[in-house]
């Protein structure tokens, strides 16, 4: 955006600080009258015939435009990665109590990611582990769906879980 002396053309429309037209000048006129007011000139719309600069405090205006950008940043809503681990050894109680949460977390619109660390000999048989995330899907899988499929990675198989709304079908 263009201030105060760094507008160089021949002829501008000039609009005054509280919005009435205060005709067509030169930019060196309009600067004058941009000091006599302890205004700044801005040029608003430069691809006009001719182009179209305004009288305003330009340190407010970047004020105002920054403090608007944080508030409309504020006002949304992050959605964050929720972590649940399971064993491969789980019993069925606990499966069900950790997919309770895991459906809370999902129907307040959060991803969840459902993993589970093997040990020892346990990595020998990681289908038995990808079999117990299939188990904790089915038991919510009317909250959730899979965003990603039981993986294993390593010692760890994981698998995400997202919001039934937020994906298309």
């Amino acid at each position: 955006m263009e201030i105060n002396q760094r507008i160089r053309d021949r002829e501008i429309r000039l609009i005054g600080e509280n919005g009435e037209q205060l005709g067509i000048m030169s930019a060196d006129a309009a600067n004058r009258i941009a000091d006599e007011r302890n205004l700044d000139l801005v040029k608003i719309s430069p691809q006009a015939k001719p182009p179209v600069c305004k009288l305003m405090d330009y340190s407010k205006y970047k004020f105002e435009k920054t403090k608007k950008e944080k508030e409309a940043k504020k006002n949304q809503k992050q959605n964050e990665l929720k972590k649940i681990w399971l064993s491969m050894t789980i019993d069925k109680h606990d499966l069900e109590t950790k997919a309770r949460s895991a459906a809370k977390f999902c129907s307040s619109g959060n991803k969840v990611e459902v993993s589970i660390r093997m040990k020892g000999r346990q990595q020998a048989h990681a289908r038995l582990g990808v079999d117990v995330m299939r188990d904790f899907y089915n038991i919510i899988e009317d909250v959730c769906v899979i965003d990603k499929a039981p993986t294993t990675e390593g010692r760890n198989i994981l698998m995400i879980l997202a919001p039934k709304t937020a994906t298309k079908k």
